[in-house]
């Protein structure tokens, strides 16, 4: 049982990553990325260190497993949806995008301003604001963690399924491809480009594996996640949350990055996870029980 466990949590690691060079259908690869947190749990008690990699490892998962649409453009192109955010955010925008409007407003027509930039940096600084927020939690209150990093983690996994289901387009990618009547610049790619000069071509590879990953907004619904979270666990911690979660948001249609149907999606992903948790705690203690017998043969 140690061996197919520890086999069960290196083939997570390797066979979503390496999925192109081992030709894994996508379906294999979601497999892998699925088995290894059960696989950890088996094969390791549970300590704080275990919790913390459960938690690392499912969002390795999501990572690789969200790009997995992507390695075939041409398919995903035929499923691709661009126009029903633009339908909602004109009638939200009355007559005009949000992102073309705040634009028009605020950017500069060429060059980036300290505007841009700075929202840049709050955009950049979502790669681990909910991680970090968890962090805090485990450090403020160990007995909150279990708990949060379920729903941070469903919170991404929800997301990911929708990103397999309705492909859509981000407000960036719609306007350069002649999909709307307004212009909406990506502002950040020239920040990005000012920043991390020669490095900025291998971080956008990295980072940008699919670009059809837009609805909904993970950025914002995680953070979102995480500021409820911190709530819960401090009140200062949560209102420092909201701020950056809310200026995020800005950020986001402000950049050309999410349509506000994206954020709004994002929000009520994290409300279904929230009032679903009541729902779901029967099967997580269920799969919980079971788990824990496993570990015990496991271990001895």
């Amino acid at each position: 049982m140690r061996l197919g466990a520890g086999a069960a949590v290196a083939a997570s690691i390797v066979v979503p990553v390496m999925r192109r060079k081992l030709r894994a259908k996508p379906a294999v690869s979601i497999a892998a990325a699925i088995a290894g947190p059960p696989a950890l749990a088996v094969l390791r008690p549970r300590t704080r260190k275990r919790d913390v990699a459960l938690y690392a490892l499912q969002m390795w998962g999501f990572m690789t497993v969200h790009e997995i649409p992507y390695d075939d453009p041409e398919a995903l192109r035929k499923r691709l949806r661009i126009h029903y955010p633009i339908k909602i955010d004109r009638w939200l925008g009355r007559g005009e995008l949000p992102n073309s409007r705040l634009q028009r407003a605020l950017a500069h027509p060429e060059n980036p301003t300290a505007l841009d930039r700075a929202l840049s940096v709050v955009h950049w600084a979502w790669f681990l604001v909910p991680h970090l927020a968890l962090l805090y939690i485990l450090l403020r209150d160990e007995s909150r963690f279990p708990r949060a990093a379920r729903q941070m983690s469903a919170t991404y996994d929800l997301g990911c399924f929708l990103y397999f289901a309705v492909p859509t387009a981000p407000p960036w990618w719609a306007a350069e491809n002649g999909y709307t009547e307004e212009e909406v610049r990506r502002l950040m790619l020239d920040v990005a480009k000012d920043v991390w000069g020669p490095a900025f071509p291998f971080l956008y590879d990295s980072f940008g594996g699919n670009p059809w990953a837009a609805f909904p907004s993970l950025h914002f619904g995680s953070s979102l996640m995480a500021a409820l979270l911190l709530a819960e666990t401090d009140k200062v911690a949560g209102l420092a949350g909201f701020a950056y979660t809310f200026t995020l948001g800005f950020a986001l249609v402000y950049l050309g990055e999410h349509y506000v149907t994206d954020l709004a999606a994002g929000a009520a992903l994290v409300a279904a996870v929230r009032r679903g948790e009541r729902l779901g705690e029967p099967t997580v203690l269920a799969v919980n029980r079971v788990l824990q017998r496993l570990e015990r043969i496991a271990n001895g």
